[in-house]
């Protein structure tokens, strides 16, 4: 086999494919979504959903240059596919928090959001703190 941790093409039919279109709440059910908007994430990655199924506990392949055919922006940050060991080979599931494939997705994006490099960048976008600061600024503004 060509991909470390994988023994034999049967092994791969036992992890699942995720791509991040599936968790984007940027798109529609046509366009590939597959969990409800309201759960779903803004432009998710295949790094971010490998990073929050490995720090589960997964056995998780990402697959960087795989696209999903209905995306249409050829980008690479919506490249990329990963591949998640659901079951084990007697068919249970390797994590009994997780038996189906939509466990793990609505698991992703509700974890990715929480992420470190997400909240680093959310930080300085906070709208209560903007509106507060604004607000600050506008009353010095006004008694000047």
């Amino acid at each position: 086999a060509g991909v470390a941790g994988v023994a034999s093409p049967a092994d791969k039919e036992r992890f699942i494919c995720i791509y991040p279109a599936y968790l984007n709440n940027k798109k529609t059910i046509a366009e590939g979504r597959r969990i409800p908007i309201d759960k779903a994430v803004e432009n998710p990655t295949s790094t971010e959903i490998q990073d929050v199924c490995a720090a589960v506990g997964f056995n998780v392949l990402l697959e960087k240059n795989k696209m999903y055919p209905r995306e249409w922006n050829r980008d690479v940050q919506y490249r990329g596919r990963v591949r998640i060991q659901l079951k084990q080979d007697d068919g249970n599931p390797c994590l009994p928090q997780f038996p189906t494939r939509k466990s793990v997705m609505l698991y992703a994006a509700e974890t990715i959001p929480k992420l470190k490099t997400r909240t680093q960048k959310m930080g300085g976008s906070d709208q209560s703190l903007q509106q507060g600061e604004g607000g600050k600024k506008g009353k010095g503004k006004k008694k000047k």
